[in-house]
């Protein structure tokens, strides 16, 4: 099942799912009143099966970001292959300490971008950079959550481009305090919430072991590959990640609160962002750079910086 937040002609906002190239208008919002209502997901469902009473087409509507103000957002470092490699082009060995927690930060829930969406260029800033990830969307309330559990809180996954001004990035973290400014202007989700059923084809090793480590962990085989004004730049596959969504939701929700509609981003892939190709492979963005993010199973989504 793919969920939707979108904006019609008379300027609201209404939660749906897509079926074919239809829209079945849902009685939300948007998608966070949806996950918040412990019905919600299974009115999605009932419309999807037995249709909806109001229907537009996906074409004549705009598609916001899934959850256009989540409570929370969360990026993690997850893949081994990007920490690496962007430590090394700056010299620095990798950190011992990053194969013991699955680290996070805090980004800004008041700069979220849909597909489409134009994304603006931060002022003062003259590198900017994509950042290629998957992210997962909580759908129900847990605090200390079991690793053996965390796959039950998982409403769906959605594409994520954690947009950064390396400058001010490399300026923040000299201080040992960030990212903060550097990741603050721009969040893109989208382009729709893909529900865990709709990706169990691509799932494998249920307990299998992840990419350099001893944790259990199951892995999705979707490739992700980023391109700017049409040419790729990365190729990745989402089975390289070497902490699984369950283990950062355990972490996340330890002595913490989640909530619906929270978002735990992956952390970017191998290649994925402009600081581990180097500016060689592409220079940093531009305006009217346009960038796309595709990941096998969920989609492709769209910006433009201006």
């Amino acid at each position: 099942m793919k969920l939707v937040t979108f904006r019609t002609a008379d300027r609201c906002t209404h939660a749906g799912v897509i079926r074919d190239e239809r829209i079945l208008v849902l009685n939300y919002p948007t998608l966070l009143e949806l996950l918040q209502d412990a019905d919600g997901l299974t009115q999605a469902w009932k419309a999807l099966s037995h249709g909806s009473e109001k229907e537009v087409m996906l074409n004549e509507v705009v598609l916001l970001s899934p959850l256009p103000e989540p409570p929370a957002i969360r990026d993690f470092y997850a893949f081994e292959q990007h920490v690496k490699t962007a430590r090394g082009n700056r010299g620095l060995d990798m950190i011992p300490e990053w194969y013991e927690i699955p680290i996070f930060y805090f980004s800004n829930t008041s700069e979220v971008y849909g597909n489409d969406q134009q994304v603006p260029d931060p002022a003062g800033s003259r590198a900017v950079d994509f950042e290629l990830e998957v992210a997962c969307v909580i759908g129900r309330e847990g605090k200390d959550i079991a690793v053996e559990a965390a796959a039950s809180y998982i409403a769906g996954y959605t594409i994520m481009n954690d947009w950064s001004a390396r400058d001010f990035q490399l300026q923040e973290m000299k201080l040992n305090l960030g990212p903060s400014k550097g990741k603050d202007f721009a969040t893109s989700l989208g382009p729709w919430l893909v529900t865990p059923d709709e990706l169990a084809m691509y799932r494998h090793g249920q307990g299998a072991m992840v990419s350099s480590g001893n944790a259990s962990s199951e892995r999705y085989d979707m490739t992700m590959l980023a391109r700017i004004n049409g040419k790729e730049v990365s190729r990745g596959n989402f089975n390289q990640i070497y902490y699984s969504f369950p283990q950062m939701i355990a972490w996340a929700s330890r002595n913490a609160r989640l909530r619906p509609g929270d978002i735990l981003g992956s952390g970017t892939v191998g290649t994925g962002c402009i600081l581990e190709l180097g500016t060689e492979v592409h220079p940093w963005l531009q305006r009217e750079d346009v960038v796309e993010l595709e990941v096998e199973g969920i989609g492709v989504l769209r910006n433009r910086i201006v």
